[in-house]
């Protein structure tokens, strides 16, 4: 079984996958690749929040997000900057009640908020995450995938 701490080791996505054992992972990995054209790095991090392996997708050198993965289910990090505030408050209202809060309950800090979002299902929330990394890509909108 995969050990997401030991540093020595560095897993392949389809590890990952069979450690989060979540169909989810899958479709979100693959929705982003599609979408943005890019490759997963998976990485190591001695972040306190989440240490352990973690899949980035970035592009132009910029993070477009980090997923830690868990067993069945996976967290989503994005990063909301100065540039993104507007058009994720400007569509926050559309969001689950679930996105809102974390939205709300996350501190600001350097005029970015670091939204940890966790994803389980195929669901409002999975959809809202797709929209926000719209968003971080720079689609004014902000439209589904």
């Amino acid at each position: 079984m995969l050990d997401l701490q030991d540093r020595t080791v560095c897993p392949t996505l389809k590890e990952v996958e069979e450690y989060v054992r979540n169909p989810v992972f899958h479709s979100f990995c693959a929705a982003v690749k599609e979408t943005y054209k890019i490759e997963e790095k998976i990485e190591f991090s001695s972040c306190s929040l989440a240490a352990g392996w973690n899949v980035k997708f970035k592009k132009a050198g910029r993070a477009l997000c980090t997923i830690y993965p868990d067993v069945s289910c996976f967290t989503v990090l994005v990063v909301i900057g100065k540039k993104e505030k507007p058009a994720v408050e400007a569509m926050l209202s559309q969001c689950s009640g679930e996105v809102q809060e974390i939205y709300h309950q996350t501190p600001e800090g350097n005029g970015q908020r670091w939204l940890m979002i966790p994803v389980e299902d195929k669901d409002s929330v999975y959809e809202d995450v797709l929209r926000l990394l719209a968003i971080r890509r720079g689609e004014k909108q902000g439209k589904s995938l």
